[in-house]
């Protein structure tokens, strides 16, 4: 049987405001990217999240961010190469740490917003951050979109990389994510996300905002946790993938990428 990865960024909840419903996540999803605290989540909840994949058997990843808490990690810094660096290699750490706490080990590496958003199209910030997964150990993977900034810095430090395809985003006609300005970047319909995901597995190509269809190749599927609908877009993802003969599983336990 073909295997696909399902991940959800999780943990980015904050003291006493509550973001995502993880728990009922974590009943779908097969790799779990939980905030490590600058652009969203703190010790609590990144201990708690951590603790919770690790009894649902969901791989593990450290979801680095800017350090924005009030703009959620949404608005681009002007980080160079070697703040990038710092700034994840001192959030994997910390991922770290609370993922051997919960009994578990970290698998990867994914940034968030708008870090994923520059790096994957500035070579500077794509640097940074696969040098700090390199720097890291472990044979960590990195995630990030196809093509990109991302898989080439990976690739030159001769570290795994897992591509990604957005459920409940929309593209552009050059293959990046539509910014979550534009009107319909984001995608509400559960049936909808459903039919383009498998499309995109079976056809290798997903239609761009413009109509226009861009290739994609990739190995795991993201949806996000702060959606409202992330529950009923994780049970109708689980439920359409593996009616279409795809086993759920994390991408670097023997599963086999999707080309």
């Amino acid at each position: 049987m073909k295997t696909i990865d399902l991940n959800a960024d999780m943990g980015e909840s904050f003291g006493s405001w509550t973001m995502g419903l993880d728990t009922m996540l974590l009943e779908y999803v097969s790799s779990a990217n939980i905030a490590c605290g600058w652009h969203a989540g703190d010790p609590t909840h990144m201990a708690a999240t951590m603790h919770a994949a690790a009894l649902a058997n969901v791989a593990i990843g450290a979801h680095p961010g800017y350090p924005d808490l009030a703009g959620f990690g949404r608005r681009s810094m002007a980080f160079t190469e070697a703040e990038t660096y710092g700034a994840v290699l001192y959030q994997i750490g910390a991922a770290r740490i609370f993922a051997q706490a919960s009994g578990s080990a970290l698998t990867h590496v994914k940034a968030h917003g708008a870090l994923y958003s520059d790096a994957s199209v500035d070579p500077a910030r794509a640097r940074g951050i696969a040098r700090a997964v390199k720097a890291a150990g472990e044979n960590l993977y990195l995630l990030g979109l196809p093509g990109c900034e991302l898989e080439k810095a990976a690739a030159k430090l001769e570290i795994p990389y897992a591509r990604e395809f957005f459920a409940d985003r929309a593209y552009d006609g050059q293959g990046r994510l539509l910014a979550r300005s534009n009107p319909g970047a984001l995608i509400h319909d559960a049936d909808l996300a459903v039919r383009r995901t498998i499309a995109a597995l079976e056809t290798g190509f997903v239609d761009s905002i413009c109509g226009a269809p861009v290739a994609v190749a990739f190995d795991t599927i993201c949806l996000h946790g702060d959606n409202p609908q992330a529950v009923q877009f994780a049970q109708a993802l689980r439920r359409g993938l593996e009616s279409a003969g795809f086993a759920v599983a994390p991408f670097h336990h023997g599963a086999s990428p999707i080309r």
